[in-house]
């Protein structure tokens, strides 16, 4: 099976202090009819920025984005069989599951909330 780097618009890999980047990362990537999209954090394409607010807004961001990536590989997110959540804070877990019953209105995702240091 070949796989198919998808370019997003608007998305990039991180970027080191050069302005190249600074870890060989795909934001997503088809193989057969899976596709795989690396975890986006709640960037606004349109200014390239971590975007500030509570973390409903920068869930709800995040979510957008996976969505345009899902969309730039032909897909929806009624197709996301698995996701994954990195929260800094485990007292968001109720806050960032109410923004994701706006995305998977039916049939969710199996999910795992992680919370990591910030």
């Amino acid at each position: 099976m070949k796989k198919e780097i998808i370019e997003i618009h608007g998305a990039k890999s991180p970027e080191g202090p050069d302005g190249k980047p600074s870890a060989p990362i795909s934001m997503a990537v088809r193989a057969g009819d899976f596709v795989f999209v690396s975890g986006l954090a709640p960037i606004d394409p349109a200014i390239g920025e971590m975007i500030k607010g509570e973390i409903q807004v920068q869930t709800r961001q995040s979510l957008n984005n996976v969505k345009a990536a899902l969309e730039a590989t032909g897909t929806t997110l009624e197709n996301v069989v698995k996701a994954t959540v990195y929260c800094t804070n485990s007292g968001y877990f109720e806050k960032v599951s109410e923004v994701y019953g706006e995305f998977f209105l039916e049939d969710p995702p199996a999910r795992t909330f992680i919370t990591v240091g910030s």
